[in-house]
């Protein structure tokens, strides 16, 4: 039995653009680790219902254990503060289905 793959999905308005480069630069480094597979990060976008931040991204993990792991992880919570300091966010950690 295969367990569900995990997602961290991600909604961004970037407020400082000189700086967010920085925290792109370290949540690659827990993401080489854990090797998530980008399956949205920016684009284009609507909001068809109402008000929505700018930047959008979805990363899926071979389970929703590795999400979490990374997610809780040295490398990713060292980047955390940056992704603070530079945005605006939201992020949440989803279970898929089987």
């Amino acid at each position: 039995m295969t367990k569900p793959k995990g997602y961290w999905i991600v909604h961004v308005d970037v407020t400082d653009a000189d700086n967010y480069p920085s925290y792109i630069a370290a949540d690659e480094i827990a993401f080489a680790q854990y090797n998530p597979k980008i399956l949205v990060r920016g684009g284009q976008c609507v909001g068809p219902e109402g008000p929505f931040r700018k930047r959008h991204v979805i990363l899926e993990f071979e389970t929703y254990e590795k999400a979490l792991e990374c997610y809780h992880s040295e490398e990713y919570q060292k980047a955390v503060p940056l992704r603070q300091a530079y945005s605006d966010s939201d992020i949440v950690i989803v279970e898929g289905v089987e």
